[in-house]
């Protein structure tokens, strides 16, 4: 069955401040009720992909002097899209999704939740609690459940936070609603002019400095539109294999030490030429490295920021994840078990919700910078979308049949052996079925635009 007149749809598309009228024409084909919650996470799925795919023909149309292509999205893609990293199987090997010393821990006087997946936050989470690293995770799990049950959940909090690591404490809903998205002109630039083109974001340059899920989420929905994907990773803070090999898809990596000059100036080169940035540095790193010089010197460029637990406020400057903002901000109590165990999403749809909402909105951007020649500023958050979700998402009845996420799962050869993957969810009439490509090696890409003369193998890196 098919169905449009979304009104999550349209909110999200004002808020990107698209055209008009155009998101009343997304129509969605059903599957049931995919993404089961409490929270409507269908309906915020679907109408993050639903605008995602309207900015791609948005952009098309606009570069070809065309009508805008119908969108249609099918919920069963959208669900398994936004599970993608549980549909991941690398050479027949499922990645490990969780480390144990990550979850929810029963604290003094409540719960909280850790995240310890890499191995800096995972060591600075048992240095703040004085637990000694014995190397064995699963006996260390018991070690750290008895420490926390005697310590109250916020002084856990703060004194994780205060050595570097992660943790927050599980709190109810507090009502403050967050921007979805936070948009403004940038100065006049001299952009290059983006030519018609079969892909929406055919021949544009984009940096990638992400990590995790949201940030590459985004930049792997541009890769597919046809944009040439950099990620940039600093050589000293390696990305795991597993998430590499599913946010990866259809772009390149390389490495670059932005608080060294010669990979700076590498980083400066690039900068020249790119059409957008996509960052997911805390408030206030951007200064530390030195970078806003650079990006003030082309008022043209497309800068796509992107933080945990937004823009102002005191926590601003916090490192964040979705598995935390979901605690934090009340969702982890409305998810809860019969038990009183905070529960959790189906999916890690903060992450993937605005994956797609960042990708949307640089998509827009593209589209109002073919008519002004303006740069654009771009801010989105995770809690921004929790905070859509539990304010501003309303729940609707669900429509079609059954889901089976078979149809939406694909083989592809890579470098790190075959990889079992999910299909992209971004549908417009014509729309790419898959990546051009699969993930290159983590790091191993030369640090120039893909096509451009001297190109040579290998990374640089000053670290």
């Amino acid at each position: 069955m098919t169905y449009g007149d979304d009104a999550a749809t349209v909110h999200a598309w004002a808020a990107l401040e698209g055209p008009a009228g155009l998101a009343e024409g997304v129509s969605y084909e059903g599957a049931g009720d995919v993404l089961p919650a409490r929270l409507p996470v269908r309906e915020l799925a679907r109408a993050s992909v639903g605008v995602c795919s309207l900015a791609a023909a948005e952009l098309l149309a606009r570069r070809n002097a065309v009508p805008v292509p119908a969108v249609r999205v099918r919920e069963a893609a959208v669900a398994t899209a936004f599970v993608s990293e549980r549909h991941l199987r690398i050479d027949g090997r499922a990645p490990v999704a969780f480390a144990p010393l990550s979850g929810f821990w029963r604290a003094a006087d409540g719960w909280v939740r850790t995240h310890a997946n890499y191995p800096h936050h995972r060591s600075r989470l048992l240095d703040a609690l004085g637990i000694g690293d014995t190397g064995d995770d699963r006996a260390l799990a018991g070690v750290l459940a008895d420490e926390l049950a005697l310590r109250p959940a916020r002084w856990i909090q703060e004194t994780v936070y205060e050595a570097g690591g992660l943790a927050v404490a599980v709190a109810p809903p507090d009502g403050a609603a967050r921007p979805l998205v936070e948009t403004r002109p940038a100065g006049e630039g001299c952009p290059r002019a983006l030519a018609p083109a079969p892909s929406p974001a055919a021949g544009v340059r984009v940096l990638d400095l992400t990590r995790v899920i949201a940030g590459p989420v985004a930049t792997r929905t541009l890769a597919l539109l046809g944009a040439d994907v950099l990620r940039v990773d600093c050589p000293r803070l390696p990305e795991g294999a597993d998430a590499h090999a599913d946010t990866g898809m259809g772009k390149r990596s390389t490495r670059l030490d932005l608080s060294d000059g010669g990979d700076r100036r590498v980083f400066a080169d690039l900068l020249d030429s790119a059409d957008v940035v996509v960052l997911g540095y805390r408030p206030g790193a951007l200064e530390a490295l030195g970078l806003d010089a650079l990006l003030a010197r082309r008022p043209g460029l497309i800068v796509a920021r992107l933080c945990a637990w937004g823009w102002s406020g005191p926590w601003a400057a916090r490192r964040g994840f979705d598995s935390l903002v979901q605690a934090a901000s009340g969702i982890a109590v409305i998810e809860a078990g019969a038990d009183g165990r905070p529960g959790a999403l189906p999916a890690q749809a903060l992450d993937h919700g605005t994956g797609y909402l960042l990708a949307a909105a640089v998509l827009r951007a593209l589209s109002d910078r073919q008519l002004t020649g303006r740069g654009r500023r771009l801010r989105l958050s995770l809690a921004g979308t929790a905070s859509w979700l539990l304010h501003g998402v309303r729940p609707a009845s669900a429509e079609g049949g059954g889901y089976d996420p078979e149809p939406w799962l694909a083989e592809t050869a890579s470098p790190y052996g075959p990889l079992r993957h999910a299909l992209p969810p971004i549908r417009y009439e014509g729309a790419p079925r898959t990546w051009s490509g699969p993930p290159t090696p983590w790091g191993t890409d030369p640090p120039v635009w893909r096509g451009e003369a001297g190109e040579r193998g290998g990374a640089t890196s000053s670290g």
